[in-house]
């Protein structure tokens, strides 16, 4: 057994455990926060540096190709023939949040663990890095009933609060949406709060399925990535991408339980199509706000997968 397998040897794959999540702190040490190396939905690896807004401003260098064009020294270029481009030192006690979807869509998995157990280990693991780098912690947690703001703090302390705020929130034992309840609401309520309290500068991370991400979510969202580095952490299940074989399979909840059949090849394929156009419209956003996407499935291991996509500290 490695040493990643080790760290869930006794975890559920339905709920998370404040001593589960707190043993995380060990490998979010190599997780770095200043790089970030996403491989988006569709359109491959590539590699982008932090904008630099919520550093230190240090000098001005003639512009290279590759350099971030929202970092152009319009001022020194004014005065130049040459475009200019802003060098920055990195600030410490730089605010990190970190928001959490725990609505019922996301207490769901065919395999692995729950998109929401992932998305909490995936913000632990955020939190104590954030701790690591000296960086001041916050975030937000929403479900369907709840939602709980913590304001940026430094320190162990505000890890350990993120944990418990994290591993206590109510709707974790809300795995159903009530009949006739306003999807796009709770999503929407929450980008809302993450425009009110998230400072330029500040790096934001939101882990989520995005189900329900409405025009007006969109639109708060765009908002915020303007004057901060921006991170979308796409949960999804290998059944929501694509239906298995054709035949009849039973689902099966807490309360209820669900027959179906997938041998229709157009249901197959609108099925697919469906994931595949949500998935592209949330890729087609992220471009166009600046906004960096990591997709990451229930069989996937956030520690694995938060090292490739945010690089490793190697100090």
């Amino acid at each position: 057994m490695s040493r990643l397998q080790h760290l869930y040897e006794d975890a559920s794959p339905v709920s998370v455990s404040q001593a589960g999540l707190i043993r995380l702190n060990g490998p979010a040490r190599a997780i770095a926060l200043d790089v970030l190396r996403v491989r988006s939905l569709q359109t491959g690896a590539y590699v982008s540096h932090f904008r630099g807004r919520g550093m230190e401003f240090d000098e001005s260098r003639p512009y290279q190709p590759g350099d971030d064009p929202r970092s152009i020294d319009w001022r020194v270029t004014a005065r130049s023939t040459t475009a200019y481009t802003k060098l920055f030192r990195e600030e410490r006690e730089r605010p990190v949040l970190v928001v959490v979807d725990l609505r019922a869509s996301m207490h769901f998995a065919t395999r692995g663990c729950f998109k929401s157990v992932n998305a909490s280990r995936a913000a632990a693991l955020l939190s104590w890095a954030a701790h690591h780098r000296g960086d001041r912690l916050g975030g937000l947690i929403f479900g369907d009933t709840t939602h709980r703001e913590l304001k940026p703090r430094l320190g162990r302390r505000a890890a350990l609060q993120y944990v418990h705020e994290l591993v206590s929130h109510p709707d974790w034992g809300n795995s159903e949406r009530n009949p006739g309840s306003d999807e796009e609401a709770p999503l929407t309520r929450a980008m809302a709060a993450l425009r009110r309290v998230a400072r330029p500068g500040s790096l934001v991370v939101i882990l989520s399925d995005f189900l329900g991400f409405s025009r007006a979510a969109q639109s708060y969202l765009s908002s915020v990535a303007r004057h901060n580095d921006v991170l979308a952490v796409f949960l999804n299940d290998p059944l929501e991408r694509k239906l298995p074989p054709p035949g009849r399979y039973r689902l099966v909840s807490r309360d209820d339980e669900l027959a179906i059949d997938t041998a229709a090849k157009s249901a197959r394929h609108d099925y697919a199509n469906a994931f595949e156009t949500r998935s592209q419209e949330l890729e087609a956003f992220c471009q166009r706000y600046g906004v960096h996407l990591m997709p990451l499935s229930t069989e996937d291991d956030p520690v694995t997968a938060l090292q490739t996509a945010l690089g490793r500290r190697t100090h």
